[in-house]
């Protein structure tokens, strides 16, 4: 075992493309399981091939506070990884008979987090929708649908969750009522303005860190360790998780689905929920995202950069260029970043 909080010998980055390697490995999601990037299936395995996502615009087809909503997922780029395919995932659907709008993202990571992404991506909504208590008891529902798509995904033996999994952040806005559901480091903002003063943000859900008090009690008491990875350089990544006795899985997140060796040190995959009365005097629009966006755009940026577009289409493009852009000077790599925006109560900006 390496010294805790010095690099372990499976992150280090090796062969041709050492340094920049080195670099991405500090932003992976997970680091320590092998020497694959996130998003390479190894040689001579076989999954299936996920369903693409595509951009879509939409007019709100239930009675809810989303008046129009947009949302695209992009695949990022690697240089040294031609082979690298998206991992990240969206879903936007509606339920008439509840007036529910369900938004959400999902971000995979490790050798199969596309095929994780796009399991609740595919099987979710269907779940959540035919359990007997969407109705009436939302937060069982979801929780209990989520449980169920993660299990049958962990009995599909054709999709290798060792160490693979996804996060999932989820808007859902019935009437005016909004849930916030999270596990991982995908988030849900607002932008919200009171009387005539200027845009500011509303967390809607919280990223699930390792070193967060909550989190890293229940991870030490599971046996697992939470540190960062000390590379050559002198800069170090973001906390992980680690197994007590092995510098594996190094997952830079608390709450994850899949993932079975991380979960097997403390990390879990039960949601947050969160719950927000929307005020159609205050509340002006929601950003859905994975951390394609978040690794170097705030909250504040984020809702300055939607409030001078005009329409929730125009938007998630300028954010994803935006993030895009930022990731290049900083890493010389662009994360996947899929980004959701939503209006609500008919808000347009003034662009």
């Amino acid at each position: 075992m390496s010294e805790e909080g010095k690099e372990p010998s499976e992150a280090k980055g090796q062969g041709i493309l050492g340094k920049q390697f080195q670099r991405m490995r500090r932003r992976l999601t997970v680091t320590g399981a092998s020497s694959n990037i996130d998003g390479v299936v190894g040689k001579g395995q076989e999954v299936p091939e996920p369903k693409k996502s595509k951009k879509k615009k939409h007019q709100a087809a239930v009675r809810c506070a989303v008046t129009e909503y947009s949302g695209v997922s992009k695949k990022g780029h690697a240089p040294y990884n031609p082979r690298k395919k998206n991992q990240d995932a969206l879903i936007m659907a509606d339920d008439p008979g509840t007036n529910s709008l369900i938004l959400a993202v999902l971000d995979g990571h490790g050798e199969h987090g596309d095929y994780v992404s796009a399991w609740f991506r595919d099987q979710l909504i269907t779940e959540m929708f035919n359990h007997p208590a969407w109705v009436n008891n939302l937060k069982e529902a979801v929780a209990d649908a989520i449980g169920k798509v993660e299990r049958d995904l962990l009995r599909n033996f054709r999709i290798d969750t060792e160490f693979s999994g996804t996060t999932l952040s989820m808007a859902i806005v019935r009437g005016n009522e909004l849930t916030g559901v999270n596990i991982g480091d995908s988030r849900v903002i607002m932008g919200k303005q009171e009387g005539g003063g200027s845009m500011t943000p509303v967390e809607i859900t919280f990223d699930h860190k390792p070193d967060s008090p909550k989190e890293k009690e229940r991870i030490l008491a599971c046996g697992g360790r939470v540190f960062a990875v000390e590379y050559d350089d002198g800069i170090d990544g973001p906390p992980r998780v680690w197994l007590g006795h092995m510098d594996v899985p190094g997952l830079a997140m608390a709450r994850s689905l899949g993932d079975v060796v991380a979960h097997s040190a403390g990390v879990i995959s039960e949601p947050e929920f969160t719950e927000y009365k929307l005020n159609p005097e205050t509340d002006k629009f929601l950003v859905i995202a994975t951390d394609g966006l978040w690794e170097f755009v705030s909250n504040q940026e984020t809702i300055e950069i939607v409030e001078g577009q005009i329409g929730p289409a125009q938007a998630v493009d300028t954010l994803v260029t935006e993030a895009g852009t930022r990731w290049m000077k900083e890493e010389q790599v662009i994360d996947d970043t899929t980004v959701i925006v939503a209006n609500l109560f008919g808000w347009r900006s003034g662009a």
